[in-house]
């Protein structure tokens, strides 16, 4: 197994995203530019499940508040939604993030969103919302959800 390959299930795994992704990463995530792909590359900050050697899904990350982890973007291809694959990319980011030390997590999605519930399922709570009153960005209200992970210093 590669170096920064995480065995999940028989035919599953994680990793790290890298340059060979970038085809399939920007296909799927259409708020990220060639620059900050290639940061999200180097900083580690985003993985890819792989099913069947085959990428999947992604999850890309970045600091909320430079400090507290938030999950940006969680997307999982069509043919390989239902299938418990983005619990499997939650959790193990979750993993990860306890392993470097943080012990709060973050997302958010729109009100209109289904992924509401999947997050709270989750155990992510609600923690508030906002709505930019600006012309050209109106969109639904985005609910923030946090959680827990770990005990607190």
């Amino acid at each position: 197994m590669e170096e920064g390959m995480i065995a999940c299930r028989d035919s599953q795994n994680i990793r790290f995203v890298d340059s060979r992704d970038r085809d399939f990463w920007l296909s799927l995530d259409k708020h990220l530019n060639d620059e900050e792909f290639d940061r999200k590359v180097r900083d580690r900050m985003g993985y890819v499940l792989t099913v069947q050697n085959e990428p999947a899904g992604l999850l890309r990350y970045s600091l909320f508040w430079d400090h507290t982890p938030f999950c940006n973007l969680l997307y999982v291809a069509h043919d390989h939604q239902r299938k418990g694959y983005g619990r499997m990319l939650m959790a193990h980011w979750e993993r990860e993030m306890r392993t470097r030390g943080y012990d709060l997590v973050m997302t958010s999605t729109q009100a209109d969103e289904n992924a509401q519930h999947f997050y709270r399922a989750l155990g992510y709570r609600d923690c508030g919302g906002f709505i930019l009153p600006f012309p050209g960005h109106e969109q639904p209200m985005e609910i923030i959800l946090a959680k827990a992970i770990g005990n607190p210093v």
